[in-house]
């Protein structure tokens, strides 16, 4: 079969296995949605071991820098600025997303961006931000970081899978 085709096969399967996991035995400590995001990323980053890398660290960092803006913001860090605060805590914490694609690791900026956006959208829509230092995984920092580990294993594992359907 073609090798688009293995793939396309791959990921369905394994996209079907993914829903099932994060939806029943692990419902409360993996998400779906955050999965298929480092599972993209993980190919848009080169499907190989050092995406797979880039992937899981640049999630994990951006979501852990979306904690720290959470944190914050909860905290009435810099209330005296009104409607300010938020957006200036913003600015502050999103900057070393792109500063620190020096780093190896780091420099997927993608990679980076996609962990603080789910961080963040999970917290604001979930109402999870006062989490955000909690050891359990009600943090949608720890929950965003499993989610994002596993999607990216799923991502390298049908890539493997398509490599031994396809011609």
């Amino acid at each position: 079969m073609s090798k688009l085709t293995a793939l396309a096969l791959s990921i369905a399967v394994l996209g079907g296995v993914w829903a099932f996991v994060a939806l029943n035995p692990l419902a409360s400590v993996a998400l779906v949605w955050v999965g298929f995001i480092a599972w993209g990323c993980y190919f848009h980053s080169g499907a190989d071991d050092a995406a797979l890398q880039k992937t899981i660290a640049g999630m994990i960092f951006g979501a852990v820098m979306a904690g720290v803006a959470l944190y914050l913001v909860n905290a009435g860090t810099l209330a005296n600025l009104g409607n300010l605060a938020a957006p200036v805590i913003i600015a502050v914490t999103v900057f070393p997303l792109v500063i620190l694609a020096g780093n190896n690791l780091l420099s997927v900026v993608p990679a980076n961006v996609y962990g603080y956006a789910a961080t963040a959208g999970l917290a604001l829509t979930a109402g999870t931000a006062a989490n955000a230092t909690l050891l359990d995984m009600t943090n949608p920092v720890l929950l965003v970081a499993v989610s994002s580990i596993l999607g990216a294993v799923f991502g390298m594992v049908s890539n493997k899978v398509a490599g031994m359907l396809g011609n």
